[in-house]
């Protein structure tokens, strides 16, 4: 991986990272004051507290991202270690992804006229599953290729 590469993806994550922190600390600060710029209503309600959620699970992915980038430039990625990583980005996208179905399920009884807009949100969650199992079998490869430079090392 080159040296631009991992600088640009390394901004991004930083700017991202930064971004949810940003929007976590705003929401929390209503969820303590009790006011509502928007409506003037109690702050916390079902979206709000699965908003801050998936945003912990999008940074546990980032770190989990910015740990395995680090591994990539030390030329350690085929370590076990790097497993742990890998695993923490699956569990953020599952997490991320019942996330989703839970806001499905609370936006559900509002969609009674238009029960189409549910099962687009199902699919779209579904999808999301979609990318952890693409992220799994990302993962299997790892497997196969640390097995492989072990025993070519071996051999070496």
């Amino acid at each position: 991986m080159g040296k631009w590469t991992v600088r640009a993806l390394r901004a991004v994550l930083v700017v991202v990272l930064a971004g949810t922190v940003f929007v976590q600390v705003s929401m929390a600060w209503l969820l303590v004051s009790g006011s509502d710029p928007e409506d003037g209503t109690l702050p916390l309600n079902a979206f709000r507290v699965i908003t801050i959620l998936g945003m912990v699970a999008a940074q546990v992915a980032l770190v989990c991202v910015w740990r395995l980038v680090a591994m990539v430039r030390r030329g350690t990625v085929f370590s076990n270690a790097s497993f742990r990583y890998v695993d923490g980005v699956i569990g953020a996208i599952v997490a991320a992804a019942l996330l989703w179905f839970t806001v499905t399920a609370v936006n559900a009884p509002g969609q009674r006229d238009d029960p189409g807009v549910t099962l687009i949100m199902g699919g779209i969650g579904l999808a999301i599953l979609g990318v952890a199992l693409i992220v799994l079998v990302l993962r299997m490869l790892l497997a196969q290729a640390a097995q492989m430079r072990a025993e070519l090392s071996e051999v070496i």
